[in-house]
């Protein structure tokens, strides 16, 4: 390694970071409000019942794409890095989909309450301790807006 020192972060990056912020914001803003309507026009339109192909593909596909979460989390936490906070977040919110989707749909069979068993005693708690570690990570981090008071 060089010994050359880092350069300075330029004075104009409080603002960039301030617009980028504002820019995201306002997108998933205007997201949320259009997901009302199309929300809604589910609700209205798409029937009760549907007979769908690739079942299980559509559940191994899932399962995988969980497990591939799963695995990251796990070793980027191992190797102690930072983006272990994106993995173990997304691993909380496919553990909750799942949840979900294996409850709904098991909604009327005797199915449901293994489904629901499942949800309760391992999928939803398990979601909960990884956000609430990923909360408990951010909480240590010193953030340079928050210092400066950038808003």
């Amino acid at each position: 390694m060089s010994g050359t020192r880092a350069e300075a972060p330029s004075p104009r990056l409080p603002e960039h970071i301030r617009r980028q912020r504002r820019h995201t914001l306002e997108l998933l803003t205007v997201c949320a409000i259009g997901l009302v309507p199309w929300t809604i026009l589910l609700a209205c339109t798409l029937p009760s019942g549907y007979t769908v192909r690739q079942w299980r593909t559509t559940w191994v596909g899932f399962d995988v794409l969980l497990l591939l979460a799963m695995a990251a989390t796990a070793l980027l936490g191992w190797r102690r890095h930072r983006g272990v906070v994106v993995a173990a977040v997304s691993t909380g919110a496919l553990l909750v989909c799942d949840a979900w989707f294996d409850v709904s749909l098991a909604l009327g069979t005797p199915d449901v309450w293994g489904a629901a068993a499942l949800a309760v005693c391992v999928e939803l708690p398990l979601a909960g301790f990884l956000i609430h570690r990923v909360l408990g990570m951010l909480k240590l981090v010193q953030w340079p807006e928050a210092a400066k008071g950038v808003r």
